[in-house]
């Protein structure tokens, strides 16, 4: 369930990840509305969601938006969110793969809400497929 509020003016939503209320841009509602799908529909833990965390990315400090980590926490799944407004064109591709070169996960995927994109990574040959639905995280 999504909680909102109205505080100083502007609306808030509540990130279950972060434990805190979060200005509700259309982006975070992105956001929230796929913790919620990959908590309640997918039953990933939320102890095995990190959310908005900085990473070092060729020297420059960026933030990721989710990554879901497998039972031993190395990272499962990368995904970038995007608002509804925002095509998943191939620099937003790009962006997460930039995020991924750092942490390494063999899953990447982008969502903008309306449109939901995976694709699996092997490192060892540089292949990139695109998966016919979310991945299966153990």
């Amino acid at each position: 369930m999504l909680k909102q509020r109205q505080f100083e003016g502007r609306t808030e939503i509540f990130d279950p990840i972060r434990r805190k209320w979060v200005l509700l841009t259309e982006e975070e509602k992105v956001r929230q509305f796929f913790i919620h799908f990959i908590i309640d529909k997918k039953k990933i833990p939320a102890s095995h969601i990190s959310v908005e965390k900085q990473i070092s990315v060729n020297q420059l400090t960026k933030r990721y938006d989710i990554v879901v980590h497998d039972r031993q926490g190395k990272a499962a799944l990368v995904v970038e969110c995007k608002a509804p407004s925002v095509a998943l064109t191939q620099e937003v591709l790009a962006q997460v793969g930039r995020y991924n070169q750092t942490l390494q996960a063999p899953v990447i995927g982008v969502t903008n809400g309306k449109e939901h994109l995976f694709f699996s990574i092997d490192f060892s040959t540089s292949q990139i497929t695109l998966l016919p639905d979310f991945p299966t995280i153990n």
